[in-house]
């Protein structure tokens, strides 16, 4: 029973301790110093030794001007411990008082504890770097070095000549510390890359990168100045570029492919089509690898139907046959199958056939993975033939076989566009509520994007009859019928005109009229929204895509500017403002690359 009681009256002084230092802590957070200092002090009391809770005591007498106080706790601190860091303390609550001569004193006399004891460097210039004294924490490191030349600091040197402003300093060290430690290159690339997109003078930055790494290309000839122009060059979706230095490594060293099949991705995930199939060619003309061989095919095979006029369809229906004869129907050609069992339902309007694809492709020993790939392409088909319930069915086995996987989310995001098309909308709209908070920002903000339509215009309108002609109308995009599409939602905006559905409308007339290549139509659609729904939730989209068309297809930088600016400072909650900077900022001439 002693023990026990004993147990419970530790178990309770812990937990009370616990709670006393998240009541400083709160208090400290909103800037009552008064009660912050009280609390300090009791913990202090109780941790004597506690170094944490002594600063924070410190800094609480100092935000309340008690220099005094400070002063005197910090020196006693010192006499007992004889830690540099307590001087640089004392510097610090004379350089508050504005007495700068003293605050350098005993500066000087924490750099001199260094030079007695080396190994006092860290928690010195540590102290130095909290106080955003960067000159001094540089020289504490630099005194170190001088009196143990065998210290390594050139990662935290080199990050004090960044924050300093000294960037050729900082670039020269760090790729210096790059190439005589590799094991340090990921954490040095991440550091480059914050200073590469930051918001201070980025363009200087990456400007004297990209110069520092073709002078160490020219200079030495080791294939790690390759990799690392490479790397460079993909931070900038400079994709071609990133291609040249990569052939040139792979020609020094021709073991593997990978880092080119890398490559490869990076530039379809950013739609760069025309470098993603240079590189899949350089792929297929260099390998002998068959799996790599079907993945290479497949992917070229996915750019040139995207990309594909119908004149081209019989072409690339017979070039799929070609390939799967080639290669045979197994497990390893899946991805082959998929594709045309796409092409063939949704481009050529053969949906029989591209069902009977999939289902063969069942048949095979497919693993977890697969199987899934295959019926939620499928389940695509069937939606197309506005099988509703048996499209979900499938939706649904990979939602129970996969749980918790990214392929359940997008299954459960496609039987939520399901119920949507099926005009099945309360239900719509508990699924899209729940994948509002998907893992994957892309399902995330689809989710988002249907749930508010949904929300919005049943409040506008309960019957929703508005909305019910809005699904049809998506639906009709869904199933490649746009001419339909567009007589659709035109036939919208004259039946429901000034209503909640009429900005929508626009938008997606106006993404129509793009994948056609109108243009003018297109932005016709999206300046009505910003002339008459400046005040609605779709404004942004409508000019950050109008932007884009600028940007993008008419090249004309001068119209595009202004409209990526309103998005900057009028929507700043956009899902769109990263993207409408970093643009603004490329045509306002803050790229040199």
């Amino acid at each position: 029973m002693k023990k026990a009681f004993i147990y419970i009256v530790l178990l309770w002084s812990s937990f009370s301790f616990s709670q006393n230092e998240q009541l400083a802590q709160y208090y400290y957070d909103k800037g009552d110093f008064e009660k912050a200092k009280i609390s300090y002090e009791q913990l202090l009391n109780a941790s004597p030794s506690n170094t944490q809770y002594f600063l924070r005591t410190v800094e609480c007498y100092q935000q309340l001007q008690q220099f005094t106080n400070a002063e005197k706790a910090i020196q006693e601190r010192y006499n007992r411990y004889k830690q540099g860091v307590f001087l640089v303390e004392l510097g610090y609550n004379f350089q508050l008082q504005k007495n700068e001569s003293k605050a350098k004193s005993y500066y000087d006399q924490a750099i001199g504890k260094i030079k007695t004891n080396p190994n006092d460097v860290y928690g010195i210039a540590n102290s130095f770097e909290k106080k955003v004294l960067l000159e001094y924490a540089l020289k504490a490191y630099q005194t170190a070095i001088t009196i143990q030349p065998n210290y390594n600091f050139n990662f935290q040197i080199g990050m004090l000549y960044g924050q300093l402003g000294k960037t050729d300093l900082m670039i020269d060290l760090l790729l210096t510390e790059s190439f005589k430690n590799p094991q340090n290159t990921n954490l040095i690339q991440t550091q480059l890359s914050r200073f590469m997109n930051g918001e201070n003078d980025s363009t200087a930055f990456k400007d004297a990168m990209r110069k520092a790494l073709i002078l160490k290309t020219q200079q030495d000839q080791d294939v790690f100045w390759n990799h690392y122009l490479s790397w460079f060059y993909v931070q900038q979706k400079e994709f071609g570029k990133a291609f040249i230095q990569e052939k040139a490594i792979y020609k020094r060293e021709p073991e593997s492919l990978i880092s080119i099949v890398n490559l490869s991705q990076f530039a379809m995930n950013e739609n760069d089509t025309d470098t993603a199939s240079e590189i899949l060619n350089f792929i297929l003309l260099n390998t002998r690898d068959q799996d790599l061989l079907i993945r290479t095919n497949a992917s070229l095979m996915q750019i040139k139907i995207d990309k594909a006029s119908e004149a081209a369809y019989p072409a690339i229906r017979t070039e799929l046959e070609y390939l799967l004869g080639t290669y045979g129907i197994s497990p390893f050609t899946l991805s082959l199958q998929i594709i045309q069992a796409h092409f063939l339902a949704f481009n050529l309007k053969k949906t029989e056939e591209g069902r009977a694809v999939i289902k063969k492709a069942l048949e095979l020993n497919l693993n977890e993975y697969q199987k899934a790939d295959a019926k939620m392409e499928l389940g695509d088909i069937l939606l197309l033939e506005e099988k509703f319930n048996q499209a979900l069915i499938y939706y649904s086995q990979i939602q129970l076989d996969l749980k918790n996987d990214v392929m359940s989310h997008e299954a459960s995001l496609k039987a939520a566009k399901t119920s949507y098309f099926k005009t099945d909308f309360e239900w719509a709209l508990k699924q899209f509520k729940e994948l509002k908070s998907a893992n994957t920002q892309l399902i995330a903000n689809d989710a988002l994007e249907y749930f508010l339509l949904i929300n919005d215009n049943t409040v506008a309108d309960s019957t929703q009859t508005a909305l019910k002609q809005f699904a049809k109308g998506d639906f009709l995009i869904y199933q490649n019928k746009k001419p339909e599409a567009i007589v659709q939602f035109q036939n919208i905006l004259k039946s429901f005109k000034g209503q909640e559905i009429e900005a929508v409308t626009m938008l997606r007339l106006g993404k129509i009229y793009e994948s056609q290549k109108d243009y003018n139509l297109a932005l016709s659609q999206y300046q009505q929204v910003i002339d008459h729904h400046s005040d609605g939730i779709y404004v942004d989209e409508a000019l950050f895509f109008s932007a884009e068309i600028y940007n993008d297809e008419l090249k004309d930088a001068e119209k595009a500017k202004p409209l990526y600016e309103k998005v900057i400072f009028n929507h700043q909650d956009s899902i769109y403002f990263v993207d409408a900077r970093k643009k603004y900022r490329q045509l306002r001439g803050d790229t040199n690359l």
